[in-house]
């Protein structure tokens, strides 16, 4: 479905605020209403539970959730050999999906996350985005995005956070944090 007279856009979504997948899922969702192939690459995650995922499993849009994590949440910098090698399985993933010219955009999820763990280094994932299709819409998120990837960018979102009822011990909420 690619136009290659389109121009591929970077969208970066990041801070600390809530709402960076979300407003990744959202523009995936608006791509996939015009009829782009969108595939998400979920870094550091492995939740087949949440509901993007159960979503998507029962619509016939042309997007596609792979994941490359497994079920834990990083507080810390102590990462796991396997991390580091599910983060690059789906750093290759990403590279065959711009190869292969089937998607009109693809979203890195919580890639910057990765970078700022050590699990993926900054100049690869920039070195890959550079050789993306010039058709080719990206979508980054996470916390702590880097200053080269948002040099990259062509629009940067920063989530600030005001408030969050995690202060209060509120614990996540179905269908709100997954």
């Amino acid at each position: 479905m690619r136009d290659s007279k389109t121009k591929g856009l970077i969208h970066v979504y990041t801070g600390n605020g809530k709402g960076k997948t979300t407003a990744a899922l959202g523009t995936a969702l608006r791509a996939a209403g015009h009829g782009l192939h969108v595939l998400i690459i979920q870094f550091m995650k492995k939740h087949g539970n949440i509901g993007e995922v159960k979503a998507l499993a029962v619509t016939d849009l042309p997007i596609t959730i792979m994941q490359f994590g497994r079920r834990v949440f990083f507080k810390t910098r102590t990462c796991e050999t396997m991390d580091i090698h599910m983060a690059h399985q789906g750093l290759q993933c990403f590279k065959e999906a711009m190869e292969s010219g089937i998607w009109d955009m693809i979203i890195l999820d919580e890639i910057t996350m990765a970078i700022y763990f050590g699990l993926l280094k900054q100049r690869e994932v920039m070195d890959l985005i550079e050789s993306r299709p010039p058709s080719l819409h990206l979508v980054l998120t996470g916390r702590k995005a880097p200053k080269g990837i948002r040099d990259m960018a062509d629009l940067v979102t920063e989530m600030k956070e005001v408030k969050h009822y995690y202060q209060k011990g509120v614990q996540a909420q179905k269908g709100l944090e997954y």
